[in-house]
């Protein structure tokens, strides 16, 4: 079983990090990004919606592949009313309608850098901080943002279909409230990466993710993380969002692709709290308090030998204002 990370989504740095700090520098200070503007609903959110039944499940890893320190365990019955949620993550096309509209600057923007994974860097060389301590393939640089997912010299172009990346857990919101959306809580996440299959590891069931059988299920890594990607789905680094195949619920890519974030801050012994009592869990909210946010679903960067988040019950997490390129959200509705 992979060993635990140092901290978060494939040991995603924090925001302080992907700057000048990474190599001993001090970080800028960052305001929090002005409000943006509310749109028209679902009229300004033009994802297909998948309806997630009203019903009780058994959240948590069922199958022993958690890693302890995320605390996936007890699993424990949650009860949840019916909702709607985004089929697929918020793509970059989506996103640049929302900042054509308010005018947003997100964080990353603001803070002049973001984390980009090593092979993935499109930059000059001035704007490379350098790697981030203790987990060199995430590389500092400066310039690197949601437009310009691995730096400077990058673009959206042929990207539009693909999820937003370098977008912190305050831009996510920012958007949802453009949008008349909010961020799905962590139960609601699992409920509906599950696709209605009680204790399955994955979206589609228990088959391998690896491509053993000849079938490539989620966009993860392939090779030996992090030197060498060999590609085998056709994809180094995000995929469009309606690759593979949805599953039971109709769901693009709940797992690998980019980490979601999620509404609730993090703790690992939320699920140890919620077994005190015999009854379902209704509705729960996560911790009333907390410096991180939740994580779902693992990313393209996931892979067996390191990182086997690619599951349902995974959790991970990061601070409110970090953005990194793997990590984008999905929405449900209010």
């Amino acid at each position: 079983m992979p060993q635990p990370e140092p901290h978060g989504a494939c040991c995603s740095p924090r925001a302080a990090e992907a700057t000048g700090a990474a190599v001993g520098h001090a970080s800028p200070t960052v305001p929090l990004p002005a409000p943006a503007m509310p749109g028209t609903g679902t009229a300004a959110h033009d994802s297909e919606q998948c309806a997630i039944p009203a019903g009780v499940f058994a959240m948590g890893d069922s199958s022993g592949d958690g890693i302890e320190a995320d605390g996936e365990r007890p699993v424990h019955a949650v009860e949840l009313g019916a909702f709607g949620i985004d089929a697929t993550a918020v793509t970059n096309l989506q996103f640049a309608r929302f900042v054509s509209a308010t005018g947003y600057v997100t964080e990353a923007e603001r803070l002049g850098a973001s984390a980009v994974f090593h092979l993935l860097v499109d930059a000059p060389t001035a704007d490379i901080t350098g790697p981030v301590p203790g987990t060199p393939w995430w590389i500092g640089v400066r310039g690197a943002d949601w437009r310009h997912p691995g730096g400077r010299a990058s673009s959206l172009v042929g990207l539009e279909d693909h999820p937003v990346v370098h977008v912190t857990w305050n831009d996510a919101n920012a958007y949802c409230a453009w949008a008349g959306r909010r961020l799905p809580t962590e139960a609601e996440w699992e409920r509906a990466a599950r696709g209605g299959l009680e204790g399955a590891r994955h979206p589609w069931g228990d088959a391998p993710i690896d491509g053993s059988d000849g079938v490539w299920r989620a966009n993860v890594w392939q090779g030996s993380f992090p030197a060498h990607n060999t590609v085998d789905d056709g994809w180094i680094g995000t995929a469009p969002v309606r690759s593979y195949a949805p599953n039971g619920y109709g769901l693009w890519q709940p797992v690998g692709n980019v980490w979601e974030w999620c509404a609730d801050r993090f703790d690992a012994a939320t699920y140890a709290a919620r077994v005190a009592g015999a009854e379902p869990v209704r509705d729960p909210r996560g911790p009333e308090s907390g410096p991180e946010r939740v994580l779902r679903g693992g990313s393209h960067l996931c892979h067996p030998s390191y990182c086997n988040r690619y599951r349902n019950s995974a959790r991970s997490r990061n601070t409110p204002g970090s953005s990194m390129g793997n990590a984008g959200f999905r929405t449900v509705g209010v």
